[in-house]
């Protein structure tokens, strides 16, 4: 099957039981193919877990989800050492995270002090235990659900940890139309018996290799980095963006692109990513919360403030 025919079949499989939110399967996509970890933040039941379990089901690759409560400990995720009498030694039990989709299920229901066992695992697809450092199988992508921190219950998840997802999206509810077909389907979404795999590691990893090699013309480059730039800057931020969310913007916009069936990045492809890749990272100061700024609306004032590059020298 072409390339491209294999990211749609992911996405129409994901649309059978997430009805309505083809923009947001579709970033969920981008985040795949850009090699990037996911956020994904809403009110419980809207289908933030079964959107998750829809996308493992289409993909052959090891899949694991962890049920994140306040007494669950680092070793729950990464693994243990414990002694085995039959081979006369201490030998690591691997942990959930030894796999190559992580369901987080709602993440910030731990202690930071558990949520931090993920980090090396996002940064860099490794888990050091004991000085043996274990490489994690690629492809690798942790996909993270969060109740909003206005909950009871929540423990705010620290900057270093948002800085690691590429993005965060949300589903929303539905519409009174979209509502009456969930429910119709409820049945099959719970069970997601339906939903088969159409894409193999090998699948994965080769749209990943497709997805690099979508041209980026330095003034779109250009873009990017001056966007980040004014984030550092704006008279509404405290913490602006990293170079990673720079990397990671790049990135997803060349994901993007090549899902709308482009080899060449435009302008509009940084723009609709923007928010949903600086949003989460960015921390708003004291006097715009007390005005009751969101981030989400900060970006959108940044990308009115930053240059656009002309569009007609972009294609190769």
């Amino acid at each position: 099957m072409e390339a491209r025919a294999i990211a749609q079949s992911i996405l129409d499989n994901m649309g059978k039981v997430i009805i309505g939110k083809e923009q947001v399967l579709e970033k969920v996509l981008v985040c795949l193919l850009a090699r990037g970890h996911l956020l994904i933040e809403d009110v419980p039941g809207v289908g933030k877990t079964t959107m998750v379990k829809a996308l493992a089901r289409s993909l052959s690759l090891g899949y694991s989800r962890i049920q994140f409560t306040p007494d669950l400990m680092p070793s729950d995720i990464i693994g243990i050492t414990v002694y085995s009498k039959a081979e006369e030694k201490f030998v690591f039990k691997r942990g959930p995270v030894f796999n190559q989709i992580v369901l987080a299920d709602e993440i910030n229901r731990t202690s930071p002090k558990t949520q931090a066992s993920l980090l090396q695992a996002m940064e860099e697809k490794e888990i050091s235990v004991e000085d043996v450092t274990y490489t994690l199988e690629s492809p690798f992508m942790v996909l993270a659900t969060q109740n909003p921190i206005e909950y009871q219950g929540t423990f705010p998840l620290p900057e270093a940890q948002l800085d690691r997802f590429l993005m965060c999206v949300t589903l929303g509810y539905p519409d009174i139309k979209e509502e009456k077909e969930i429910i119709k389907g409820y049945k099959n979404s719970k069970t997601l018996q339906h939903i088969e795999a159409v894409a193999t590691e090998k699948d994965i990893l080769q749209l990943q290799e497709t997805a690099d090699g979508v041209f980026l013309h330095d003034d779109i480059l250009n873009y990017i980095v001056n966007i980040v730039s004014v984030s550092r800057n704006h008279p509404d931020i405290h913490l602006g963006a990293s170079p990673r969310a720079s990397i990671d913007l790049y990135r997803s916009a060349k994901a993007l692109a090549y899902l709308r069936g482009r080899d060449y990045v435009i302008p509009d492809d940084v723009k609709e990513l923007a928010p949903f890749v600086l949003s989460h990272r960015l921390l708003l100061s004291a006097e715009a919360r007390i005005e009751g700024k969101r981030t989400e609306k900060v970006v959108q004032d940044i990308l009115k403030k930053v240059y656009v590059p002309v569009v007609s020298s972009f294609e190769t």
